[in-house]
């Protein structure tokens, strides 16, 4: 399977990581973690990577520069996922077909996971599809509600989740594939309306639901993929992970 573009969101600064670093340049076992979901992406086929970039620009350019094909896009404020992915939308006009997002600090993106994903995308056509995770503990991460008959419903965050929600396994992981027409359809009615006044790429699927439009939700990522990198602490874990893998 080809996918033409990608989006791998790299602007943030990782303000708990105690240092002037931009995030997704911290090194796991000797590479920045970028490295890591720009090669997979490679790997299943990726032709064109969209990287947003913000705090500290240059570095993250540097730092993927030997790559051909990248392309580099601004995000002069960061004022949310939904707003990185806005900041694509010139590279994204008059191309048709399946956008891959994911976030540029999750070093253990897994190939078959991305692959199983666009497979399903390929064969299903719908406006947007969500690799979710079934966790073990779903804590911190916003649950995926499904109706009676087992289909995507909304993406609950945990602090507005009921105690019924909460209790479900299933659960986002800023992974997904957008239709390139219906995510530009999506991004023109995001709005910020909420505490932070931020734009969220977790609304789209949502918006595009309500329209009556087909959003799939596919739990095929694995456990690993969870691991996520917030602070030096969990940057130890994740490099404990890799090496169990197998990674150089």
């Amino acid at each position: 399977m080809t996918i033409t573009q990608a989006i791998v969101l790299a602007a943030g600064k990782g303000t708990r990581m105690q240092s002037d670093l931009p995030k997704v340049l911290f090194e796991v076992c000797g590479r920045p973690m970028v490295e890591y979901v720009v090669a997979a992406l490679t790997a299943v086929g990726v032709e064109r990577v969209l990287v947003v970039v913000g705090y500290r620009a240059d570095l993250v350019r540097a730092a993927l520069a030997n790559r051909d094909n990248m392309v580099f896009v601004e995000q002069g404020e960061q004022l949310g996922t939904g707003h990185a992915v806005m900041m694509c939308r010139e590279r994204l006009e008059g191309r048709h077909g399946p956008v891959l997002i994911v976030t540029g600090d999750s070093p253990l993106i897994q190939q078959d996971s991305i692959a199983n994903l666009l497979d399903e995308f390929t064969s299903t056509r719908p406006a947007c599809l969500l690799g979710t995770l079934n966790k073990e503990d779903p804590s911190g991460l916003g649950r995926i509600v499904r109706d009676q008959h087992g289909k995507f419903s909304a993406i609950v965050e945990e602090k507005d989740a009921s105690e019924e929600q909460l209790a479900i396994n299933e659960v986002n992981m800023s992974t997904y594939v957008f239709d390139a027409d219906e995510l530009l359809h999506a991004l023109d009615l995001l709005t910020n309306d909420n505490q932070q006044q931020e734009y969220y790429i977790t609304d789209c699927p949502g918006i595009l639901k309500d329209e009556g439009k087909e959003v799939r939700a596919l739990p095929v990522l694995k456990a690993c993929e969870a691991l996520s990198v917030n602070t030096v602490a969990d940057l130890a874990v994740v490099e404990e992970e890799m090496r169990k893998l197998g990674y150089p």
